[in-house]
């Protein structure tokens, strides 16, 4: 190699790897790059909302608009839209108010539906978990219980009322019985299957840590079975939801239920359809929580 050739590769500038802090003269400051803060993305979330609250917004507003036509002649049978907002105004600018005991507002009424519907479900939801997990666990228990189940959830949830209303001799209690009998069949049935789809792997490391049967239901069970649980029990809220109207409209009482039968007895058609939205309403509330619930507890795994 020639002189000048050396000469050339030694002069050549060195290129820092990458990654490489390069070396700086003294008392010069290293500043670090700051990362970039994260901001909200106005486009997406105008996407959003034009997907999930504008088409049901439009199908709403038309048939609105289509019930205000076919019920604004003089031979309708059923209140047009601007009638039930003339007719029901107080009850809907004003769900709070409290004149008496019968006389209060529909969210005072749906709060007292509620209370019970917690109740029931709630002892629904404990005992349809613990006897879904012995269904799912146990072939004898399958056998024995299963035909059970499915003969006993076929029955109508008003059909369990005269015999809860003899038993318990008031109607608050019967009404939590009749939400408790109707709602825990498919937490029952989702449960047990859940269970018997858990994998043998889970099984085998439960037998290797040698869990006792409590562990083995709080730390395997329960969780892998987590998304069918929480199927079932969405289709038990919708359900003790519904039996809690039909219950009340025949014990009586201030809940939403007894509402709607009570102005059916008055002939106020107009307060029943805001009844009626008031109900469709919780219960969409209600079935989301309980999804929502879901998906946290199973990481997103739950069946929306």
């Amino acid at each position: 190699m020639t002189a000048t050739a050396r000469k050339s590769i030694t002069e050549a500038p060195v290129t820092p790897p990458s990654g490489a802090i390069a070396a700086r003269p003294a008392g010069t400051v290293l500043t670090l790059a700051q990362r970039p803060q994260a901001r909200l993305n106005l486009a997406r979330l105008g996407q959003h909302m034009l997907r999930t609250v504008v088409p049901p917004l439009v199908v709403l507003i038309a048939l609105l608009a289509l019930w205000e036509a076919l019920c604004s002649g003089p031979g309708a049978t059923l209140p047009p839209p601007s009638q039930v907002f003339t007719d029901s105004y107080d009850l809907i600018a004003y769900p709070f108010f409290d004149y008496g005991s019968q006389d209060i507002g529909l969210a005072w009424r749906v709060l007292v539906s509620l209370e019970r519907v917690a109740i029931g479900f709630g002892l629904a939801a404990v005992v349809g978990v613990l006897l879904g997990a012995v269904v799912g666990q146990s072939v004898w228990a399958m056998r024995g219980l299963d035909p059970i189940f499915q003969v006993l959830r076929t029955v109508p949830p008003l059909a369990w009322l005269p015999l809860s209303l003899a038993a318990f001799q008031n109607s608050n209690p019967s009404a939590i019985f009749v939400i408790f009998i109707t709602s825990i069949w498919p937490v029952i049935i989702n449960t047990a299957v859940g269970v018997r789809n858990i994998p043998d792997d889970y099984r085998n490391i439960a037998r290797v840590l040698r869990l006792n049967p409590m562990e083995f239901f709080i730390r395997i069970m329960v969780p892998a079975a987590a998304p069918y649980i929480f199927t079932g029990l969405r289709i038990g809220v919708g359900l003790s939801w519904l039996a809690i109207v039909a219950a009340e409209m025949l014990t009586g009482g201030v809940g939403i239920g007894f509402f709607i039968w009570d102005a059916w007895n008055s002939s106020r058609l107009s307060d029943i359809i805001v009844a009626l939205a008031y109900i469709g309403v919780t219960g969409f509330v209600l079935d989301k929580l309980v999804a929502a619930l879901g998906s946290v507890v199973t990481r997103g795994t739950a069946r929306n």
